[in-house]
């Protein structure tokens, strides 16, 4: 794994490959497309709604995953300005029956209490998340989860399994790191978004397993599952982490991989899809080849369900 100047330097050279690089990316995601779902159980579907954010559906029934729908601009970013849901883009989802937390970064959760609220559900997530929710006057909603510990939701049995964020910053520390700790939703700028503890979430639906890393970084020890169907695995951040894919691959063995997290997440959702900065997805097929070639790898085009109703 590279060291901090290590990391500058790859970044100095992606500035200057950076079009040929968002091509093999897009190129990729389009080869790769799971356009039919096939595997999927009858009754279940799976529709990526960009960034690291998932929606499940089972006989009617919905579970939201770190849905992030706003999209902030990152002038908002760099400005520090306090962003509040947009209704208009909440409203491409279906009320769920919950929503599940990773980590309570913006991008996570900054959609997560209109949407609680909208829908009357409760939330599941960290202590981080409970204050979140606190701040939007809904700590009844909140369920600080337990570890490896089973939540039957309506069809939904749900694990969540104490993880790890990547250090985004250099390889050296976690960005908005540490617990959220804001008085007042006017003090909700996206760096108030502290990353709280981390959870990979395990999803077993209609005879089908999922589990759900949101960030690339995990404890080796806590993984407790094997031979999942699908593993949707975040990829952004993974090379600060070391040999993120091959530790991640073996300790859950999936079926099949579906990679996420590699979108601009500051780009409107009805925009064209972008890629995230130096993400190369075409290098994380590479990647799980090189683990093994018996993993098969699809990918999702944002809000486009598949599975069969």
């Amino acid at each position: 794994m590279l060291g901090p100047l290590g990391h500058l330097a790859a970044l100095a050279a992606y500035g200057t490959r950076r079009g040929r690089q968002v091509d093999h990316d897009l190129d990729a995601h389009r080869a790769l497309t799971w356009a039919d779902g096939a595997g999927l159980p009858r009754g279940l579907t799976l529709e990526w709604l960009g960034t690291a954010g998932f929606r499940l559906t089972y006989e009617g029934q919905h579970l939201l995953i770190d849905p992030y729908l706003t999209r902030q601009p990152l002038g908002d970013l760099l400005r520090r300005r306090v962003v509040r849901a947009d209704p208009a883009a909440l409203a491409a989802v279906p009320d769920p029956l919950a929503i599940l937390v990773g980590h309570t970064h913006f991008d996570h959760a900054l959609d997560v209490p209109a949407l609680a609220r909208r829908a009357g559900c409760a939330v599941y997530g960290s202590a981080s998340l409970a204050r979140l929710m606190a701040l939007h006057g809904q700590p009844e909603r909140a369920v600080t989860v337990a570890p490896h510990h089973t939540y039957d939701i309506g069809p939904f049995a749900v694990t969540f399994v104490p993880s790890l964020h990547s250090k985004l910053a250099g390889g050296l520390w976690v960005p908005y790191g540490g617990e959220l700790t804001c008085e007042h939703v006017d003090e909700l700028v996206p760096q108030a978004y502290k990353c709280g503890q981390v959870w990979g979430i395990h999803v077993a639906v209609g005879g089908a397993t999922f589990y759900h890393q949101g960030s690339c970084d995990l404890i080796d020890a806590e993984v407790r599952h094997r031979g999942v169907d699908v593993l949707l695995c975040g990829i952004s951040g993974r090379r600060f982490t070391r040999r993120y894919v091959a530790r991640l691959l073996r300790a859950l063995e999936p079926r099949l991989v579906v990679p996420h997290h590699f979108d601009d997440f500051f780009r409107p959702r009805a925009a064209p899809m972008a890629m995230s900065l130096n993400v190369n997805l075409a290098g994380f097929v590479d990647e799980v080849g090189a683990v093994s070639r018996d993993f098969a790898i699809k990918t999702l085009g944002p809000s486009q369900p598949v599975g069969a109703a």
